[in-house]
Protein backbone atom coordinates (compact mmCIF):
# COMPACT_ATOMS: atom_id res chain seq x y z
CA UNK A 1 0.00 0.00 0.00
CA UNK A 2 2.95 2.35 0.90
CA UNK A 3 4.55 1.73 -2.66
CA UNK A 4 1.12 2.25 -4.29
CA UNK A 5 1.06 5.39 -2.87
CA UNK A 6 4.27 6.83 -3.39
CA UNK A 7 4.07 5.67 -6.94
CA UNK A 8 1.23 7.93 -7.52
CA UNK A 9 2.69 10.58 -5.66
CA UNK A 10 6.02 10.28 -7.81
CA UNK A 11 3.03 10.69 -10.74
CA UNK A 12 2.19 14.03 -9.74
CA UNK A 13 5.58 14.96 -8.81
CA UNK A 14 6.93 13.92 -12.08
CA UNK A 15 3.81 16.06 -14.05
CA UNK A 16 5.63 18.86 -16.23
CA UNK A 17 4.56 22.16 -14.66
CA UNK A 18 3.43 23.34 -18.13
CA UNK A 19 0.97 20.43 -18.32
CA UNK A 20 0.20 21.04 -14.47
CA UNK A 21 -0.77 25.37 -15.32
CA UNK A 22 -2.69 24.24 -18.03
CA UNK A 23 -4.65 22.02 -15.79
CA UNK A 24 -5.08 24.61 -12.97
CA UNK A 25 -6.37 27.57 -15.55
CA UNK A 26 -8.73 25.24 -17.30
CA UNK A 27 -9.90 23.28 -14.23
CA UNK A 28 -10.46 26.84 -12.37
CA UNK A 29 -12.18 28.52 -15.27
CA UNK A 30 -14.51 25.36 -15.56
CA UNK A 31 -15.32 25.29 -11.96
CA UNK A 32 -16.64 29.27 -12.15
CA UNK A 33 -18.14 28.72 -14.86
CA UNK A 34 -20.02 25.76 -13.77
CA UNK A 35 -20.82 27.21 -10.24
CA UNK A 36 -22.25 30.75 -11.91
CA UNK A 37 -24.41 28.55 -14.27
CA UNK A 38 -25.14 26.26 -11.20
CA UNK A 39 -26.54 29.34 -9.45
CA UNK A 40 -27.64 30.97 -12.60
CA UNK A 41 -30.22 28.24 -13.29
CA UNK A 42 -31.03 27.99 -9.52
CA UNK A 43 -29.76 24.12 -9.84
CA UNK A 44 -26.77 24.05 -7.08
CA UNK A 45 -23.83 26.36 -5.66
CA UNK A 46 -20.67 26.79 -3.81
CA UNK A 47 -21.65 27.87 -0.57
CA UNK A 48 -18.38 29.69 -1.06
CA UNK A 49 -16.33 30.71 -4.29
CA UNK A 50 -13.21 29.53 -3.05
CA UNK A 51 -14.36 26.16 -3.16
CA UNK A 52 -13.53 26.29 -7.01
CA UNK A 53 -9.84 26.21 -5.70
CA UNK A 54 -10.92 23.57 -3.49
CA UNK A 55 -12.65 21.26 -5.06
CA UNK A 56 -11.51 22.01 -9.12
CA UNK A 57 -8.07 22.74 -8.00
CA UNK A 58 -6.90 20.41 -5.16
CA UNK A 59 -9.49 17.87 -5.55
CA UNK A 60 -10.10 17.35 -9.19
CA UNK A 61 -6.62 17.85 -10.61
CA UNK A 62 -4.56 15.81 -8.71
CA UNK A 63 -7.12 13.27 -9.69
CA UNK A 64 -7.01 13.74 -13.24
CA UNK A 65 -3.32 13.82 -13.43
CA UNK A 66 -3.31 10.34 -12.28
CA UNK A 67 -6.05 8.88 -14.49
CA UNK A 68 -5.45 10.77 -17.68
CA UNK A 69 -3.53 7.41 -18.65
CA UNK A 70 -6.60 5.46 -18.30
CA UNK A 71 -9.64 4.59 -20.89
CA UNK A 72 -11.89 6.21 -21.15
CA UNK A 73 -13.65 4.10 -19.23
CA UNK A 74 -11.38 3.36 -16.45
CA UNK A 75 -11.30 7.49 -16.18
CA UNK A 76 -15.15 7.98 -15.90
CA UNK A 77 -15.99 4.47 -13.30
CA UNK A 78 -12.62 6.23 -10.74
CA UNK A 79 -14.11 9.73 -11.70
CA UNK A 80 -17.46 8.63 -10.45
CA UNK A 81 -15.99 6.70 -7.04
CA UNK A 82 -14.28 10.05 -6.54
CA UNK A 83 -17.61 12.52 -7.41
CA UNK A 84 -19.73 10.47 -5.47
CA UNK A 85 -17.07 10.95 -2.44
CA UNK A 86 -17.19 14.76 -3.32
CA UNK A 87 -20.67 15.14 -3.81
CA UNK A 88 -21.66 13.31 -0.73
CA UNK A 89 -19.89 15.08 1.67
CA UNK A 90 -20.65 19.05 -0.34
CA UNK A 91 -24.06 18.20 0.80
CA UNK A 92 -23.54 16.89 3.82
CA UNK A 93 -21.26 19.17 5.27
CA UNK A 94 -23.82 21.77 3.70
CA UNK A 95 -21.01 24.02 1.79
CA UNK A 96 -23.17 22.98 -1.31
CA UNK A 97 -25.94 24.51 -1.79
CA UNK A 98 -29.14 22.85 -3.43
CA UNK A 99 -31.94 24.70 -4.53
CA UNK A 100 -35.28 23.58 -3.46
CA UNK A 101 -37.57 22.40 -6.63
CA UNK A 102 -34.71 22.69 -9.05
CA UNK A 103 -34.93 21.83 -12.60
CA UNK A 104 -33.08 18.33 -11.65
CA UNK A 105 -35.45 17.95 -8.72
CA UNK A 106 -38.24 18.32 -10.93
CA UNK A 107 -36.94 16.24 -13.40
CA UNK A 108 -35.36 13.30 -11.56
CA UNK A 109 -37.18 13.54 -8.13
CA UNK A 110 -34.91 15.17 -4.90
CA UNK A 111 -33.94 11.84 -3.62
CA UNK A 112 -31.80 11.30 -6.84
CA UNK A 113 -30.14 14.26 -7.49
CA UNK A 114 -26.37 14.13 -5.55
CA UNK A 115 -26.07 10.38 -7.93
CA UNK A 116 -27.13 12.71 -11.08
CA UNK A 117 -24.65 15.12 -10.51
CA UNK A 118 -22.43 12.85 -9.60
CA UNK A 119 -22.57 10.79 -12.83
CA UNK A 120 -22.68 13.79 -14.75
CA UNK A 121 -19.43 15.91 -12.85
CA UNK A 122 -17.43 12.26 -13.40
CA UNK A 123 -17.62 13.17 -16.88
CA UNK A 124 -15.24 15.72 -16.20
CA UNK A 125 -12.29 13.48 -15.48
CA UNK A 126 -12.01 12.00 -19.27
CA UNK A 127 -13.72 15.43 -20.59
CA UNK A 128 -11.05 17.37 -19.11
CA UNK A 129 -7.91 15.30 -19.53
CA UNK A 130 -9.19 15.27 -23.27
CA UNK A 131 -9.81 19.02 -23.22
CA UNK A 132 -6.19 19.65 -21.45
CA UNK A 133 -4.24 17.20 -23.51
CA UNK A 134 -5.41 19.22 -26.96
CA UNK A 135 -4.63 22.65 -25.24
CA UNK A 136 -1.64 21.73 -23.89
CA UNK A 137 -0.28 20.23 -27.25
CA UNK A 138 -1.70 23.38 -29.11
CA UNK A 139 0.31 25.70 -26.62
CA UNK A 140 3.64 24.40 -26.02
Amino acid sequence: MKQFFTNQLQTLKSTPKTLLLTYIIIYFCWGLGMNQFGAEMEIARFSYWWQVITCYILYMVPISILLKEYSFFNQYAYGLVAMGILEFLGYWLQTSYVYPNNILDQLFNPQNFSLGMALFFALYFPAGNWLVAKVHRLIF
